[in-house]
């Protein structure tokens, strides 16, 4: 067998990424949660391979399917930008694990005040790890607009739980159970453009198809957290909605009465089912690289883009997760 060859293209998914099927095979990998079980060794072996293919230099013996695999785990615990190692909680991978534990518990625990101010509190404590961690190079999170974001979002969460929890307590109680989605929801239109506010007030990079840079775009930067809001918010959909149905129904039979400390992991589990196979194929929803047509942006640089390239129609840019 010859040496695997330099032009694989491992800058670039290995699917895809002009249709949804390529984008969700894509994401299915990113989010796989065993990726968490990987040791520091293993990371550090798949960076080495990463490393080393884009130096020009090939391990010995590796095959196109080891590279894309050792590609991916890299991927999945290292900063694209930084090149450090992101903390385990904030990889995409923990997204499953970690959301199907605390949206479980505030499905759960909706019905007393406290429970409900600590778990939106939670949420909004990990989605503060998962922004910062996942954030863009071109746009660093300072410390003052981390807090201003946690804050808020956290705020934002927790008053419309309890502004909600009290406007439904006269109604079914299954309504009630639909009051943790809509106060994620709140917060997530809350927690991402003020997670992202450098890009809103500077703009974020656009390129040519070839990847060239052409300049930065605030009109790019709020079609792109425009289209992160709502594959969040889709995400939860199925978790939020899906299991309180379930629950509402199982609650009432003698089995789960005469059994109520199984409740909460079995809310858990089906919040993790539909996490599961939301988590992927709602990030794919929008492509990582998306595109702006050029009579969209700015008038500054749509003159510039024009001026150097007269026959450009479309420009492109990573929207973020």
């Amino acid at each position: 067998m010859g040496e695997l060859p330099l032009d694989i293209n491992i800058q670039e998914p290995r699917w895809d990424q002009s249709t949804f099927l390529g984008r969700a095979q894509h994401f299915f990998t990113v989010t796989d949660p065993r990726n968490l079980l990987l040791s520091g060794a293993q990371l550090e072996a798949s960076r080495n391979i990463v490393q080393n293919y884009r130096a020009g230099v090939v391990t010995p013996g590796l095959t196109e399917d080891q590279l894309w695999r050792a590609k991916y785990v890299y991927d999945s615990a290292f900063h694209p930008d930084t090149g450090e190692k992101v903390v385990l909680i904030g990889r995409m991978s923990a997204q499953v694990p970690m959301n199907m534990t605390i949206t479980g518990c505030m499905l759960t625990f909706y019905r007393k005040t406290p429970t409900v101010v600590f778990w939106q509190w939670v949420n909004q404590s990990f989605n503060a790890v998962v922004n910062y961690s996942n954030r863009s190079g071109d746009a660093p999170i300072t410390v003052g607009q981390l807090g201003t974001a946690y804050v808020s979002a956290t705020t934002g969460a927790v008053a419309t739980a309890l502004g909600l929890k009290f406007l439904t307590k006269h109604l079914p109680p299954l309504v009630g159970r639909f009051v943790p989605f809509a106060a994620v929801a709140a917060a997530n239109c809350i927690n991402i453009p003020l997670m992202r506010q450098r890009e809103l007030q500077v703009g974020i990079p656009v390129t040519d198809e070839a990847g060239q840079r052409l300049g930065h775009s605030v009109t790019a930067a709020k079609q792109g957290i425009f289209q992160v809001v709502i594959s969040r918010i889709c995400m939860a959909i199925p978790a939020m909605a899906i299991p309180p149905v379930i629950m509402n129904a199982l609650e009432k039979k003698d089995f789960l009465k005469r059994r109520a400390w199984l409740g909460a992991p079995l809310q858990v589990g089906l919040v993790g089912f539909c996490l599961v196979f939301a988590t992927p194929l709602c990030c794919a929803l929008f492509p990582q690289r998306s595109s702006i047509h050029v009579s969209r942006l700015e008038p500054e640089l749509r003159a510039q883009i024009h001026q150097q390239n007269p026959g450009m129609e479309v420009v492109y840019y990573n929207k973020g997760l």
